[in-house]
C-alpha cells in the first residue's frame, strides 16, 4: 500500500497546476481576512467578537453551500473524465437550485431577526447590537455567494481553477480597500464602522460574481451554460444527486452546527475568549490553505480517474495524497508556532488576549496535521471516490459524539481556560484520522456515481 512512486511527474505536475490555484486563492482570502480582523480590531475587542459572531452564522451558511456544491463537484469531475459537458450543466442546475433556495432563507432570517440569532452565540448586549449592524447588510450578499459558489466549483472539478483563484484575488483586494475607507472614513466617506465592514464585503462578492460571469460567458467557455441548458435535469439523474449528495449536504449542515457549538461554549467561558478564538481561527486559516488545495486537488484527479474508469490510478493517487498531506502538515505546524508572536503584535488587544490567542495557535500547531490528513480524507478521497455516507458517519461521530460534549464540559463544567477547551476539542481530529485510515486502505471508497441508468 505504501510503495509511493515520488518520481511521478505527471502527478505532481497535474497536483500543482490545481492545488497551487486553489491555495493561492485561499491565501489571499484567508490573509486579506486578517488583514479585516486587525482593521476591525482597531475599533476594539467587542467588535471582532461581533463581527466574529455574525460570521458564524455566514460560515454555516457557506458549509451548507460547500456540502450542496461538493456533492455536486462529485459528478462534475466524474463528468468530465467522461467528457459529458451536456451532464456537466444539468449538474450546475442542481448546484443554482438548491444552492440559492438555501441561501434565501439563511438571508431572510438574518435580516429579519439578526438579534435573535446572535442572541444564541453570547449575551452581551452591545456585542448583539453591533453584530445585528453587521448581519443584516452583509446577508444581502448570501445569494450573490450562492450563485458565485456556482461557476467557481464548476471551473475547479474541471481543473481550470485559474480562473477563480483571479477573481477571488480582485474581490478580495476591493474587500480590503472598501473595508480601509467605509469602517475608518476616508475618500470623503463617512465613519461607519462594523456596519462599513458589512458594506465592504456586500459590495465586493457583487464584483466577484460580476467578474466570473463576464468572463465564462464573455469567452464562452465549458461552463457558459444557458438557463434552459440547467434546468433540463432528467429525474435520475436528480436522484443520484440526492442519493450521493444528500449525505455531503448533510455532512456539512451537522459539522458546521458542531464548529457553532464550539463557538457558542467558547463565547460562555468570556468576550475576551471568543476574540482570542477568532483571532486564531484567521490565522490558522492561512497556514491552512495547503490543505484545502490538495484537499480539492486530489477531488478533482480522482474523480477525473474514476470517471475515466483508472481505477488503480485513483488509488495510487489517494495514497499519495494521503501521506503527503501530514508530512506538509509538520512543517506548517513548525512554522506557525515561529511566526505565531509576530503576527498577534499585529493587532489591538489585550494581554488576556494576546496570551489565549498564542496558546490557541500553539495548540492548532500540533493538530495541524491531523487536520490536514482529514481535510484530505473527507473531500479529497472518501467524497470523491462516492463514499459519502461514511465520510457523513466518521464526521458527525467524531464532531457531535467527541468534540461538542468536551466543548461544554471543558468551558462550562470543568470551567478551563479557552485554550485548554480548544485543545480538548482538537483531539477529535485525532479520533477521526485513525478511523480514516483503515477506510482508505480497504478501497471500499472508489465508486462511479456516474454510471447509472
Amino acid at each position: 500500500m505504501l510503495n509511493i512512486n515520488w518520481k511521478d511527474k505527471d502527478f505532481f505536475k497535474a497536483m500543482l497546476a490545481i492545488a497551487l490555484p486553489i491555495a493561492l486563492q485561499n491565501l489571499i482570502s484567508s490573509s486579506l481576512n486578517m488583514v479585516d480582523t486587525v482593521m476591525i480590531g482597531r475599533l476594539g475587542e467587542t467588535e471582532i467578537a461581533a463581527v466574529g459572531l455574525a460570521n458564524q452564522y455566514f460560515f454555516l451558511m457557506v458549509l451548507v453551500l460547500f456540502g450542496v456544491n461538493s456533492g455536486a463537484a462529485i459528478f462534475t469531475s466524474q463528468y468530465w473524465g467522461k467528457n459529458d459537458i451536456a451532464n456537466i450543466k444539468r449538474v450546475m442546475g442542481i448546484m443554482l437550485l438548491i444552492g440559492g433556495g438555501v441561501s434565501i432563507l439563511f438571508a431572510a432570517a438574518a435580516f429579519l431577526a439578526p438579534s435573535l440569532i446572535l442572541r444564541i452565540f453570547t449575551e452581551d448586549l452591545r456585542v448583539i447590537e453591533l453584530g445585528s449592524d453587521y448581519l443584516r447588510i452583509v446577508s444581502l450578499s448570501y445569494f450573490i455567494t450562492a450563485v458565485g459558489f456556482t461557476y467557481s466549483f464548476t471551473l475547479r472539478s474541471i481543473g481550470q481553477a485559474k480562473l477563480p483563484m483571479v477573481i477571488s484575488a480582485v474581490s478580495l483586494l476591493c474587500n480590503t480597500v472598501l473595508n480601509y475607507i467605509l469602517i475608518f472614513g476616508g475618500l470623503g466617506f463617512p465613519k461607519m464602522g462594523v456596519a462599513g465592514a458589512a458594506l465592504a464585503t456586500l459590495l465586493s462578492r457583487a464584483v466577484e460574481l460580476a467578474l466570473i460571469l463576464i468572463i465564462v460567458y464573455g469567452q464562452k467557455m465549458d461552463v457558459a451554460a444557458k438557463l434552459k441548458e440547467m434546468l433540463d435535469i432528467p429525474a435520475p439523474l436528480f436522484k443520484q444527486y440526492i442519493k450521493t449528495g444528500l449525505p455531503v449536504i448533510l455532512n456539512e449542515g451537522f459539522w458546521s452546527l458542531g464548529m457553532t457549538m464550539y463557538t457558542i461554549a467558547y463565547a460562555r467561558i468570556s468576550t475576551e475568549a471568543i476574540a482570542s478564538v477568532q483571532i486564531a481561527n484567521t490565522v490558522q486559516s492561512v497556514f491552512m490553505v495547503v490543505a484545502f488545495g490538495l484537499g480539492n486537488a486530489c477531488a478533482v484527479l480522482l474523480g477525473n480517474a474514476i470517471g475515466a474508469r483508472e481505477n488503480e490510478k485513483a488509488i495510487d493517487y489517494a495514497v499519495k495524497f494521503s501521506v503527503l498531506g501530514p508530512l506538509v502538515g509538520v512543517l506548517l505546524g513548525l512554522m506557525l508556532v515561529l511566526s505565531s508572536g509576530l503576527i498577534l503584535s499585529f493587532f489591538n488587544i489585550s494581554p488576556e488576549v494576546y496570551y489565549n490567542a498564542k496558546y490557541i495557535l500553539y495548540t492548532m500547531a500540533f493538530f495541524i496535521s491531523f487536520r490536514i490528513f482529514n481535510t484530505i480524507l473527507i473531500i479529497g478521497v472518501l467524497r470523491s471516490g462516492g463514499d459519502t455516507t461514511f465520510s457523513l458517519i466518521i464526521e458527525l461521530s467524531c464532531v457531535w459524539l467527541f468534540g461538542v460534549p468536551m466543548a461544554f464540559i471543558g468551558a462550562m463544567l470543568l470551567k478551563l481556560p479557552v485554550y485548554w477547551v480548544v485543545a480538548l476539542v482538537s483531539c477529535e481530529e485525532v479520533i477521526k484520522a485513525f478511523i480514516g485510515v483503515p477506510r482508505v486502505v480497504s478501497k471500499k471508497w472508489l465508486r462511479n456515481v456516474v454510471d447509472f441508468s
